[in-house]
Formats: structure tokens, C-alpha cells, sequence
């Protein structure tokens, strides 16, 4: 199951300060599903700030990723596009559903469903900036009273986007609450070009469930991934050829967050890399043995030989 020049139709969610080269390299060595970076602000890589161009340069990673921008100037993300395009992403995606503050308050992310023309300007100037491949994610609307998806996608549609990510809940839902695959079912009804959903998918059987529910062609994947890169490569092998890939073991947890602090420290520096990798220890953990004392005592250290101690012990005590 695949669509479009994708070798899956199952997609990682990028998340700001989660989906970058570390993470994107792990789930590459899984297996299968279709990678997408942090997004990156239009503005920033024009001017070159060092941060978001380090995030849209992806051309020495040796797999596709989906490079996702965000911002609210047609001129400067034809410019970005051209830009990207060189630093060798896959295809565009377009940042039209974050409901952070920060970035809607910039007219950006999920603000511009609420300025249709603008969003419109915005696809046509990075369809026509590259050859590359234009997809547009958003959500169910801004808010219950303003649930304007269909006619949104519509839109999306019209102005070239070769396909489409739908996330089902509003700005003003956030990540709480239940997503409305229905309204997903309604993008997907009314538009001929594919449809990928997200929201709520948190197992293969999941990924099935909505794939069945909504008709869609495509399902991402967001936070039930953190701490479990695993799950990206089991829907894919799912919903591919029906097989039920095992669930990670507790040594393979330990590998996979020994092999996780080495790729931040690599890339970030021994310094950054350490004070990023708190997160993500604290989700590898998360369902395990004292976890919560595992983080506080974890979230002390700062270099990666102490790190490299205190997990070897705390792994150790799990499984003795």
C-alpha cells in the first residue's frame, strides 16, 4: 500500500524538537514509513538562520524525508521551496495546522484557516517554486464554531497540493480530547487527491481501524511514537502485508536508548545532545521500573559517560 512516488502510506508526524536527523536515522534503521522533518520557519531559512537551515538540510541523510515548512509570506516560501529543493528534500510540506501560540500568533500554522486567500497564495507560490511534490497538513477547523476542513481541503486542492494531512480536532482542542475521524472521512469524500489522517493512532490495529473508517489513503503518526520509534514500522507492516510485528523487549528499549543518546550527542554536541536526550529518556522509560526516579536521577547528568552508568544500572536492576 503506497500512493503518489511514497514506498508507504504510513507517515511520521513532524514534532518541533522531536522528528530531527537523530530521530529520523533510527526510524530509517526499523524499517518502513515515510519520514518528515521539525518544521522549519520560511523566514529563518531565507535568511539562513544556522537552527532552520540545520533542520531543512536534510541532502546527506541517505533517505527520502519530507521537508515541512511554516510561515506566512507567499514570496518567502516560494523562496524556501528553491532553497529546500537544493538541500535535498523529498517533497514539501506545508505547516497549516500548529496550534502553538508562538506560531499562530504569527498568522502561521493552523491561523491561516481562517484566511483562506492567503492560504491559497501561499500553496500556488511552492507549487510553482520547484518540481517538487506540495502537501498541505491543517486541522478540523479553529474551533467547534468554525469547522471549515472540507471546504479548506477544497482549497488545498485547487492550488496544487498533491495531497493532503488532515489531523481531526481544532486549534482550540490542541492534542486534547478525541480526534473526529469523520470529519477526516469528509475531506477525503470531497477531494480526488489522497488523504492521509491523523489523530488518535496509537497501535497497528488502530492505523487499520481508521484506514477502514474514514477511506483515507494514507495514516501519520505523532505522539504515540515518542518513546516507541518502533511503532511507525509496525503499522507500516501491518496494514502493508498483515503481518503483527512484537512489541520491543526491555533490552531492546535499553539498545534503542543507549543507540538514541549517541546519535544526539554526535550531532548536537556532547553538551546539547545530553540536555535533548532528557526527553526522550523519560518516554523510552516511561511504562518501566521506578521510572520516575530513573528521570529525576537521569535528569542530572550532563555528560554521557555518567549517562551511559546509570542506565546500564537501572537496566541492570529491571531485568535481574
Amino acid at each position: 500500500m503506497s500512493f503518489l512516488n511514497f514506498d508507504s502510506c504510513v507517515f511520521m508526524a513532524p514534532m518541533a524538537g522531536i522528528t530531527d536527523a537523530p530521530w529520523r536515522k533510527i526510524l530509517s534503521s526499523l524499517g518502513g514509513g515515510n519520514l518528515i522533518s521539525e518544521m522549519a520557519a520560511v523566514n529563518a531559512i531565507q535568511r539562513q538562520n544556522p537552527k532552520s537551515y540545520q533542520i531543512a538540510n536534510v541532502k546527506d541523510e541517505s533517505y527520502p524525508v519530507v521537508v515541512q515548512l511554516v510561515g506566512n509570506d507567499a514570496e518567502l516560501f516560494s523562496e524556501a521551496v528553491k532553497l529546500v529543493a537544493d538541500l535535498g528534500a523529498k517533497s514539501i510540506d506545508i505547516n497549516m495546522g500548529c496550534p502553538v501560540k508562538k506560531i499562530v500568533n504569527n498568522n502561521s500554522g493552523s491561523a491561516l484557516m481562517k484566511d483562506m486567500v492567503l492560504a491559497s497564495q501561499i500553496i500556488e507560490a511552492a507549487v510553482k517554486a520547484s518540481k517538487l511534490k506540495v502537501s498541505v497538513k491543517f486541522r478540523k477547523g479553529w474551533d467547534n464554531e468554525h469547522v471549515n476542513a472540507v471546504p479548506f481541503a477544497k482549497m488545498c486542492e485547487e492550488s496544487g497540493a498533491a495531497y493532503l494531512t488532515v489531523h481531526g480536532r481544532t486549534r482550540s482542542q490542541g492534542y486534547s480530547g478525541k480526534a473526529d475521524w469523520d470529519i477526516i472521512k469528509q475531506v477525503k469524500e470531497n477531494v480526488k487527491i489522497p488523504v492521509i489522517g491523523n489523530g488518535d493512532i496509537d497501535s497497528p490495529q488502530k492505523a487499520k481501524e481508521m484506514m477502514l473508517q474514514s477511506g483515507v489513503d494514507g495514516v501519520m503518526i505523532g505522539r504515540a511514537m515518542l518513546g516507541n520509534p518502533w511503532l511507525l514500522n509496525r503499522v507500516h507492516c501491518f496494514l502493508q502485508n498483515g503481518v503483527e510485528t512484537a512489541s520491543p523487549t526491555v533490552a531492546g528499549i535499553k539498545k534503542m536508548l543507549l543507540k538514541h543518546l549517541h546519535l544526539l550527542v554526535d550531532y548536537y554536541g556532547e553538551k546539547a545532545g545530553m540536555a535533548i536526550s532528557r526527553k526522550h529518556v523519560g518516554w523510552y522509560v516511561k511504562s518501566l521500573y521506578e521510572a520516575k526516579k530513573f528521570r529525576e536521577q537521569y535528569n542530572k547528568i550532563n555528560s554521557l559517560a555518567d549517562a551511559e552508568e546509570v542506565i546500564e544500572k537501572y537496566f541492570t536492576e529491571i531485568e535481574s
